[in-house]
């Protein structure tokens, strides 16, 4: 099937290769020239692991192209709007630009029977706002949300745990489509969910506003667990066991970040207040607050440790990017507590296998060092705050020590062994931790 791309950003990009990938030939289309020009070589303008692969193959077969023109997407059976709806900056809300300036350029080169898949995370009511619009031209407008995880984007793409489509009634065909589109996983047996728009739009939000709850959930735990002597990863665990519960999420740090939590559960919000529900979901909000605590007391604890005193000491943080995998640093608690850390004096210096190149460009100030060895040599202390393997599991207590006649480290993920930095010799400070 012919199929084009709306914007090729983290995800457009990602879905466009993963379709040409599985034999549709796709059409990206992208108001970056410089962006085009890149995934038009086969490389990717974003880490992704897998993605690069993608690229090179479906660019060099002629099933995948890029372009600056709209009217390329002319011709195409379906087309997947996938722009980015980021934060409003004078308040929570989502701005909707991106999104309506994409359905403008692509309205004069719809034909009847095409079929306009939204894939951006919008706040409910959105699609219904866009569909009359849509319809005009004789074509159909469904919401089929993404729900990728960066650093597993691509396989998530192909082999998807869920797909959701929304539609207006009297438009069931449109479903079918999309089940041709993706035949491969709905040949797996992977759930094909059809629902109404606003449900389609709400399924993403949701999810993504009870992964946040979630995870600060545990991190308020881990705030009872720091007065009160308890290990909270030993309550994860605990807790964890019981099925209703699970185990995933529950791992107490200093929170999430990136492009979609925090913006999405904050534009929920806004839009729960604009209609009339706000209490709804105020809980939310405290959510948000939690998850931004733990970024204090990460740094709190990198304080206590070097004795109430960080001037012109060297902090080694190690992880720049919001999580493994990615060179993403959208609202990092990472980078967040690097330069909050050099706000109070200290010198820091991060290391990250992926993001430096982006943190530097946002925060030039910090000072960044490719080698994780040089990264933590002559450090005063050292904050794990990106869970990378050569970080978490590849770091050992002994070869630290070799580095620096530093003894403090900071555990902003629990991701490390406490009793075996503490019999080399390190004072061991973890995230709700005795």
């Amino acid at each position: 099937m012919r199929l084009s791309v709306i914007g090729c950003g983290y995800l457009g990009a990602v879905h466009a290769a993963a379709m040409a990938s599985i034999g549709h030939e796709v059409v990206g289309i992208d108001v970056d020239a410089d962006k085009v020009a890149a995934l038009s070589r086969g490389e990717a303008p974003f880490f992704e692991p897998g993605l690069p692969e993608f690229l090179r193959e479906g660019v060099a077969s002629g099933r995948l192209t890029f372009t600056t023109d709209m009217s390329a997407a002319a011709g195409a059976k379906v087309h997947f709007v996938g722009v980015g709806t980021p934060q409003q900056r004078d308040g929570y809300a989502a701005d909707l630009t991106y999104v309506n300036a994409a359905i403008d350029a692509l309205l004069p080169h719809l034909r009847p029977g095409d079929i306009v898949a939204g894939k951006s995370t919008v706040p409910v009511g959105t699609a219904a706002g866009l569909a009359p619009r849509v319809a005009e031209t004789g074509a159909t407008l469904v919401w089929n949300p993404e729900f990728l995880r960066e650093g597993f984007a691509v396989k998530d793409t192909i082999d998807p745990d869920r797909l959701v489509v929304g539609l207006t009634p009297g438009h069931e065909e449109a479903a079918d489509v999309l089940r041709e589109v993706y035949a491969p996983a709905v040949a797996k047996g992977t759930p094909f969910i059809v629902t109404d728009l606003a449900t389609a739009e709400l399924v993403k939000v949701a999810a993504n506003a009870f992964l946040a709850t979630k995870i600060s959930f545990i991190n308020a735990m881990a705030e009872i667990a720091e007065v009160t002597g308890a290990d909270v990863t030993q309550l994860a665990d605990a807790i964890g066991h019981d099925v209703r519960i699970g185990r995933r999420f529950l791992g107490a740090g200093i929170g999430f970040g990136g492009g979609c939590l925090p913006k999405d559960i904050r534009a929920f919000s806004a839009r729960a207040e604009e209609l009339g529900r706000g209490e709804s979901v105020a809980f939310l909000r405290q959510v948000d607050e939690i998850n931004l605590r733990r970024r204090d007391r990460a740094v709190l604890l990198v304080v206590e440790g070097l004795g109430g005193q960080v001037f012109e000491k060297k902090v080694a943080v190690l992880g720049a990017a919001f999580k493994p995998y990615s060179d993403d640093i959208r609202d990092s608690p990472a980078l967040d507590v690097a330069v909050r850390l050099h706000g109070l004096g200290a010198r820091v210096v991060v290391t990250d296998p992926e993001a430096l190149a982006n943190a530097a460009r946002v925060h030039p100030q910090l000072t960044y060092e490719a080698s994780r060895d040089e990264a933590i040599r002559d450090a005063d202390a050292i904050v794990l705050v990106t869970e990378w393997d050569e970080y978490r599991r590849e770091l050992s207590p002994e070869h630290a020590s070799s580095l620096t006649s530093g003894r403090v480290v900071v555990d902003g993920r629990n991701g490390w062994d406490a009793a075996a930095w503490r019999a080399a010799g390190w004072r061991y400070l973890g995230m709700g931790r005795p």
